[in-house]
């Protein structure tokens, strides 16, 4: 064998090791990662006997035994510990209060990149700044406006927070993304006699949906993870909580019962592991395509 194929194979070994490398350090980082999630999932399914006396991961251990578990703790919580109505509640929350700032964020994002209007340097860069301002900041003003408006423990209140909250952010993404368009399509729709509306919904719209998926999965899972918005713009009240709030309040009164804990918990992660995914094959391609511009 020839010096240069010596060189070769050892090259071709070299790569195919450094593979096996990267392919196991990245299964033993998805493995560290699911583990705890996997061990709350049993833990869910086991009476509060057995998760006091035995390990979750004995469930997997000779001799099998079915009696350890049980749909019983899923009852309780969904039933009995009102996360039956929480859910449906966070549901009537989340949804608007995606699709609203959405809505609004994506004809703001083309009337930025598309559109010339006076001040439009000076708005956008107003949007920009507003990514760096904490929400706490406006909680006290908003919930003073809302109070006087009657607005406080309502749906509709919490619909605006959460869109008033979300927007500066899918501006942002949104309009990375819209304004790498080409220009030619824009171009021959206008020639063609095509208004800026027409445009937005035939062309923007279409080739946009990545970037749309995107942020639909970064609002929708912080609406429905949100805790602060909702305790300060929905309160208490038993006929507007949300699951997160339904959670915390579980963990202050059955701290110890580690069987309920792990249901509820695994009962708030159904809808957002659907929403994740069902997108989830656009969020990296949505993030990349308007991360650079030229």
């Amino acid at each position: 064998m020839s010096s240069y194929h010596k060189v070769q194979s050892k090259s071709s070994l070299r790569r195919l090791l450094d593979n096996n490398i990267i392919r196991l350090s990245v299964f033993f980082i998805v493995f560290m990662w699911t583990l705890p999630t996997a061990g709350m999932l049993v833990s869910s399914f086991r009476t509060p006997i057995d998760i006091r006396t035995s390990g979750w991961w004995t469930v997997f251990l000779p001799p099998y035994a079915l009696s350890q578990w049980t749909l019983e703790n899923y009852r309780n919580v969904i039933f009995a510990d009102g996360m039956g109505p929480a859910f449906v509640n966070s549901i009537i929350v989340t949804i608007p209060a995606t699709v609203i700032p959405i809505t609004i964020a994506a004809f703001a994002a083309y009337a930025f990149a598309w559109m010339k209007f006076r001040g439009r340097d000076a708005l956008f860069a107003l949007v920009v700044a507003m990514l760096v301002v904490p929400l706490q900041m406006a909680l006290i003003p908003v919930l003073r406006l809302y109070t006087s408006l009657e607005l406080n423990g309502t749906f509709l209140g919490v619909w605006l927070a959460h869109t008033g909250f979300g927007l500066p952010l899918a501006i942002f993404l949104l309009y990375g993304y819209i304004s790498m368009l080409p220009r030619e399509l824009f171009e021959a729709a206008w020639i063609d006699g095509a208004s800026h509306y027409t445009a937005f919904t035939k062309l923007v719209l279409p080739l946009s949906v990545p970037a749309i998926a995107s942020f639909a999965i970064f609002q929708f899972l912080w609406v429905w993870n949100d805790l602060l918005v909702a305790l300060v713009f929905l309160g208490t009240n038993p006929e507007v909580t949300i699951v997160t709030s339904r959670l915390a309040a579980m963990v202050g009164t059955k701290g110890q019962d580690w069987h309920l804990l792990t249901a509820g918990a695994f009962v708030s992660m159904i809808i957002p592991l659907i929403m994740f995914l069902s997108l989830q094959r656009y969020f990296v391609r949505g993030l990349l395509a308007g991360s650079v511009k030229g």
